[in-house]
Parts: C-alpha cells; structure tokens; sequence
C-alpha cells in the first residue's frame, strides 16, 4: 500500500490543484520511499529523507539524493509522507517546517487506515491548511510555512517523552518507544549470565538488550550494535554512553548486508512484519544471518512470539537448540552454532 501513499502524495501536482515547484528549486521529502514517480514536467531538486536501511539503500541505489536525517535548511517546498506513527508524523510536519523558507509550501499524505484525517484535524488546530484532495484511499492536504513557527514546537514537543525506565532515551517510530517490549524483557530475565567474549545485538533499536548485556553479563568485553532504524541506532549511541564493555554501532540491513565480524554470542529479537503484514520470513533470515555471523560453538539468544514457527529454522542452522522459557506472548531460545 506504499506505493498507493506516494499516488496519492503527488496527485494533487497532477490535477493542477498543486503548481509544480520552480525548476531547481530544493525539496525535501520527509519519509521517502523506494518507487515514487514524479509528476511530469517536475524540474525540482528532490533531498530525500529515509532512515529505514532498506528503503534507503533502494533510494540510492536508484539515484535519489538521500539521507538517513534531514540536512540543510531554507527549502522552496517540503513532501511529508506520513506513516502509522502519529508521533512521527508530528516530528516529520515540525521538521518539514523548522527547514522550508517562510510561505512555502508543505504537502503531507497519507493512507485513510494509517489515520491521515487525525493529523490534518491535529494540524488544522495549529495552522492554516490551503487545501486537501483525496485519492487512492488516502489523502493529501497541503499548507504555507508560516513566519511564526509556534506550531512546530507544538508538534516537536512529542519529541519530549519521559525517559522509559527511567533510562531510555527513545523517539515515537521507533520500536515500542515507550515502554520496554514485554518480549525483550523476557529475554532478560533468562540470559545466561556466562555470557562472555564479544556479543552482537541483531535488531538492537534503542539499546535495551545490550545495556542489559552490559549490566548482567561481567564476561562480556564488547557489545556490537546492528540497527535498520538510524535514529533507534542513533539513540542507542546515546543510551549506552560510559559503559564497561566496548561498543561499536552499524547501521545495517541484516538481510542484504553481510556481517563481516563474528562473535562469540548474539542476541536478538527480531522485527516479524513489514508494514502492517506478518511476514515470519524476515525472523528466519535474522536467524540465518546469526549463525554465520557465530563462531565455533557462539551462542544465540532470541525471543520469538509463541505462534511464530522459528524451530524448524533454528534446527537446520544450528548445532543445537533449546527453549529457556515461555509465557502467553514469547518464547526464548539458546542456539548453539
């Protein structure tokens, strides 16, 4: 339904409700995906967004300029795709405004499930909004950058979350952003505390499971985090800061990038969906990916949901496999390599 998001961002270019921006005019494009198509006779500058590893290597890979954060300022216009987080979405509108130029143009869409209406009737409360056009089962609203820039602080305030554990700094788009996920704490709970050598975190998101390597595990001398998620990433660099083991942080996509370290245990819970579908498949290849990324006789450690069938996946990579513990959501597997 991606690419029914992006039909219906630049649709409004098409109708002619929308002018095409100048030729070579700057627009930044917060939350850009792989595949849009720009209407015809677009001369603009596209400046990409996108901090999701996947997405972002299609977009380079397509010659799309691209960044994992937003970069510059005094854009001419500003495209928000917004997506299911409605924190995130806030933060990408503040963001699209804190960067364009007084009266530019800002154009968000999104599908109709993913609650677009609600961010236009949140936005409608702090600005102006010119126009909306529904198409494709979503829709597109768009306004001016307006001089006073109250509403973005309004909408970057989201970004002020409590710290959760107390600990924990996070952002809303990340995973369980906030709250500890019920099933990494599970994992906690059974890591074997030998745990020693070098330890890589698959999925790592904020930090969790590694700062809790770091605090039970005294053998552990170097905690490598891997992260799809740039800005996850970025706040598990901050979240780990001053401790014991040596860390080091890698921006990757886990199933198209091979891992060039091996190590002595890993530990991982992995994403299961792509969008809103369930899709097992990317769980077993975050397995595959472990045990080649294992020594001789490493350790995994992983947390599943109950329903997911990673078993007969752990059976063909591993030497060995048992179930530590379980509950009604998770179950918790040790893998020898």
């Amino acid at each position: 339904m991606a690419n029914e998001a992006l039909k219906t961002l630049f649709h409004p270019f098409e109708s002619g409700s929308i002018d095409l921006p100048p030729e070579g005019a700057g627009v930044l494009f917060l939350g850009a995906e792989p595949h849009f198509r720009l209407p015809e006779g677009w001369r603009a500058a596209i400046h990409a967004v996108q901090g999701f590893r996947p997405d972002f290597r299609m977009l380079e890979a397509s010659g799309v300029p691209v960044s994992p954060r937003a970069e510059g300022e005094g854009y001419a216009m500003a495209l928000v795709l917004a997506g299911r987080h409605r924190g995130q979405n806030e933060l990408r509108v503040a963001e699209a405004l804190r960067r364009t130029l007084p009266g530019a143009r800002i154009v968000v869409a999104g599908l109709k499930e993913v609650g677009i209406a609600s961010l236009r009737k949140r936005l409608t409360d702090l600005l102006d909004i010119e126009g909306s056009e529904p198409k494709y089962h979503g829709l597109a609203f768009w306004l001016r950058r307006p001089v006073d820039m109250a509403a973005a602080g309004a909408l970057g305030a989201v970004d002020k979350a409590d710290l959760v554990d107390g600990r924990f700094q996070t952002a809303p788009g990340m995973f369980s952003h906030d709250r500890v996920d019920a099933g990494s704490r599970l994992l906690v709970q059974n890591l074997p505390l030998d745990l020693s050598g070098s330890v890589a975190d698959f999925c790592a998101g904020w930090g969790y499971l590694a700062a809790e390597v770091a605090a039970r595990c005294p053998g552990v001398s170097a905690i490598d985090l891997y992260e799809a998620d740039f800005d996850s990433l970025e706040a598990a660099r901050a979240n780990l800061k001053g401790i014991k083991p040596k860390t080091a942080f890698f921006w990757r996509d886990l199933l198209a990038e091979p891992v060039e370290r091996r190590y002595d245990g890993i530990v991982m819970n992995p994403p299961f969906h792509t969008s809103r579908a369930a899709d097992p498949g990317i769980g077993a290849g975050m397995i595959r990916a472990a045990a080649k990324a294992l020594k001789p006789g490493g350790r995994l450690l992983l947390v599943a949901n109950r329903h997911l069938p990673y078993e007969p996946v752990l059976a063909a990579a591993f030497a060995s496999h048992v179930e530590l513990a379980r509950d009604g959501a998770f179950k918790v597997f040790a893998a020898r390599r």
